[in-house]
């Protein structure tokens, strides 16, 4: 015979109902106390929900959704889109587009349709990377993860350091270069 209860959970695991809850609770600001009050549950019943511990009934959801202002769908509905790409460390090891000063790893999915564009980019000491500017303006982050980043546009000098960041939306041309006699790390991330 097929134990009903880990057959429930099997069927509703792709839905993810407890962080669904969890999600709506948090976004509505609200204590698991103050839902309870909400919605004459108890704390406990609502704290085992959340955390997948307990499966939902329907009368139970219902109420839930009434204090929410969503409909059932809510929690039962597939998402439209979901897609995951992991890239790790071992993968990256002596991967990338590289020449004698600049090596350029692409981290984002390799999908046709891909949101963000991100790479890895490490500059030798003293190597000068000329970042192209795509479609006439770059507009995106860089992330300094090792050394310090200098990044001369239009007169301009700027170096940044481990840690820091910068958001860039510029139709100027721009050059990065190691900023000391370390290499450096960036991260950029582009829209697509």
């Amino acid at each position: 015979m097929i134990n009903q209860n880990s057959y429930a959970r099997w069927s509703l695991e792709p839905y993810c109902i407890g962080m669904k809850l969890r999600a709506l609770r948090t976004r509505k600001r609200l204590t698991l106390s103050r839902l309870a009050t909400e919605t004459g549950l108890s704390t406990a019943l609502l704290s085992k929900l959340e955390t997948d511990r307990m499966i939902p009934t329907l009368p139970t959801l219902t109420t839930i959704c009434r204090v929410y202002g969503v409909g059932l769908s809510y929690f039962f509905s597939e998402p439209q889109r979901h897609s995951l790409s992991i890239t790790r460390r071992a993968q990256l090891e002596g991967k990338g587009r590289s020449s004698d000063s600049v090596r350029r790893t692409p981290l984002h999915a390799m999908v046709e349709h891909v949101g963000l564009h991100a790479e890895s980019i490490d500059l030798a000491p003293d190597g000068t990377s000329c970042m192209p500017v795509p479609s006439g303006a770059l507009c995106g982050f860089v992330y300094v993860v090792a050394g310090k980043l200098r990044m001369d546009s239009s007169g301009m000098v700027e170096v940044l350091e481990t840690g820091d960041c910068a958001y860039i939306d510029s139709q100027a041309p721009m050059a990065w270069s190691a900023g000391s006699k370390e290499q450096c790390r960036v991260l950029l991330v582009l829209p697509a």
